[in-house]
């Protein structure tokens, strides 16, 4: 059995909208089982959500892992895929990201190893359309991507051990394709340079734990002032978060889930803060602090 652990991921960080994205401690765990039998393929899924996921040939995982084998021009084998969620879905926490990147390294290792880091890197930005959350669950860290396909410059961004992540996530679904329907076509010259000085701001404000410029940096003019009318208490979960020492708070992906960045000091009461401004809109939701997952997608033994 071929045991496959990908971290959740958190995209845009506020103004690196399709480019940045950061590796989270939240994982989903797929299994991969090589079938004698005349079955090509059986799918079991645990886990809170369970009921959401396709268990026959249109999984996302299976998908991805066929994609291998297509590559490489050779007859996929029958396989039995155990998946484990712990990542939730369509909550912009890269699930799908996690399916994509875990199909890809199944199908590889199983196959014998025919393609590179690089090739598979390519084939997840490939079914996934752009790199923001695929690279890091693929990678780990926090990464910035950028390119078209055949040409990604993939760079590292360095991420201060002190910053902590904190996740509050709703008991509501937002698709990414429901998210991007509320975005203008088009922006204003003043708010794309809003959003280019922030940038540069934000990536030394990550590596340098400068709370003064991580609370600047985080704000964004090019994709969070529209759909934050898709999540309820938005406004208020953020007023919240800050007043309890939180540097900021951004949409993570496409959300609904929200990420606050704090210390260490104030984790708990964010956390707190967080959780119970969103109770008092009505909307349930878990709030974790969590933090950067170094290593990205690994094969794990058992």
């Amino acid at each position: 059995m071929l045991n496959v652990i990908v971290p959740a991921t958190t995209a845009n960080l506020g103004v690196g909208f399709d480019c940045l994205g950061a590796a989270l401690t939240m994982y989903n765990e797929f299994n991969f089982t090589l079938l004698d039998g005349e079955e090509d393929l059986t799918i079991t899924l645990t886990g809170d959500e369970a009921d959401k996921v396709s268990r026959d040939k249109s999984n996302l995982v299976y998908q991805s892992f066929l994609k291998v084998y297509e590559k490489i021009d050779r007859t996929p084998p029958s396989v039995k895929i155990d998946i484990k969620l712990g990542v939730p879905f369509a909550r912009g926490l890269g699930s799908s990201a996690t399916a994509i990147v875990g199909g890809l390294i199944g199908g590889n290792e199983l196959a014998g190893k025919p393609l590179s880091e690089v090739e598979i890197r390519d084939m997840a930005i490939a079914i996934e359309g752009h790199p923001d959350n695929v690279v890091p669950a693929y990678l780990g860290n926090c990464c910035l991507s950028i390119g078209e396909p055949g040409n990604w410059q993939i760079c590292e961004i360095p991420w201060h051990s002190e910053i902590i992540p904190i996740v509050a996530i709703p008991d509501f679904e937002l698709s990414t394709e429901e998210a991007r329907k509320v975005l203008p076509t088009s922006i204003s010259r003043s708010d794309a340079i809003f959003n280019i000085s922030r940038m540069g701001l934000l990536l030394r404000g990550l590596a340098t734990n400068n709370g003064e410029w991580l609370a600047a940096a985080l704000e964004d003019k090019l994709h969070q002032p529209y759909r934050k009318e898709l999540i309820t208490g938005y406004d208020a979960v953020k007023e919240a978060a800050i007043a309890a020492g939180a540097w900021g708070m951004v949409i993570s992906g496409a959300g609904g889930t929200l990420l606050a960045l704090t210390n260490p000091e104030n984790k708990a009461n964010v956390v707190t803060a967080m959780g119970l401004a969103w109770q008092k809109k009505g909307v349930k939701a878990i709030v974790k602090a969590l933090t950067l997952d170094n290593q990205g997608a690994r094969l794990v033994s058992r």
